[in-house]
């Protein structure tokens, strides 16, 4: 798991936004019932956000990430990957994820996510940015390969490399359709400069508008309140994220 369980996203609160949320329960195209937390602005516009979480699935960490980019105006569902093998229910902080991690597939995993833009769709949302941590960073970059009509995929912490469930973002560059943003930490053990090296070349080779940035130092989900001593970097992740979106949607 990237984050503790009472981690929270290192954003400032919006004081006085006005904005909703509610626990989803959605279907994929297979008939598979997943969970999902939606939180929208009031004032609905026409760009939004899914967001796939880090490898623990759907927990309270994304939930209040949804709401920080739905106070910034953007309708937002993050989505949990285990419907197939866990259900839909609310988890205890002691769920064992990682029997489900390994059931899960590409295929399962941006079926899901497609039924979550389909969601966003439904409210407006023309222009859709995912953006995701970790498993979810790489899941991220692997949706813009996968005919979901991504707007721009951004990924935090993600492995370019690692065919987990599917082939490689670096080997799914030619069929990606959408910009790239990549998040990448410095200091991380199982992330190499390599890796990263291997999708600057792969999305150039295909064409692919992108970035991908280095915080020097910085660990393997630095993204969080509670590493303080790395705030520089998640605050200009964060302000690299919301640039991105509003230039590509």
């Amino acid at each position: 798991m990237c984050f503790d369980i009472d981690s929270e996203p290192p954003v400032p609160r919006l004081a006085g936004a006005a904005v909703s949320h509610d626990d989803l329960v959605l279907t994929s195209a297979d008939g598979t019932e997943f969970a999902a937390f939606r939180a929208t602005p009031d004032e609905a516009g026409t760009a939004g956000v899914v967001i796939y979480p880090d490898v623990r699935g759907l927990y309270r960490f994304y939930e209040e990430l949804a709401l920080r980019f739905a106070e910034r105006g953007y309708a937002s569902v993050a989505f949990d990957y285990f419907g197939r093998s866990a259900g839909t229910g609310k988890r205890d902080d002691d769920f064992d994820y990682p029997p489900h991690v390994d059931q899960t597939t590409d295929d399962g995993v941006q079926a899901d996510a497609a039924a979550s833009i389909a969601a966003l769709r439904e409210l407006g949302c023309s222009s859709i940015v995912s953006v995701g941590f970790c498993f979810g960073g790489r899941a991220s970059w692997v949706g813009a390969a996968s005919g979901l009509g991504l707007a721009g995929a951004v990924g935090f912490y993600g492995s370019p490399t690692r065919e987990r469930g599917g082939a490689s973002a670096v080997q799914r560059a030619a069929q990606i359709e959408c910009p790239i943003l990549a998040l990448q930490a410095g200091d991380d053990k199982n992330i190499t400069a390599s890796d990263n090296a291997a999708f600057e070349r792969a999305l150039t080779g295909a064409g692919v508008q992108h970035e991908i940035v280095t915080f020097d130092g910085a660990p393997h989900s630095f993204f969080d309140r509670k590493q303080a001593e790395f705030s520089d970097a998640s605050d200009d992740a964060w302000r690299r994220t919301l640039a991105f979106i509003e230039a590509n949607t």
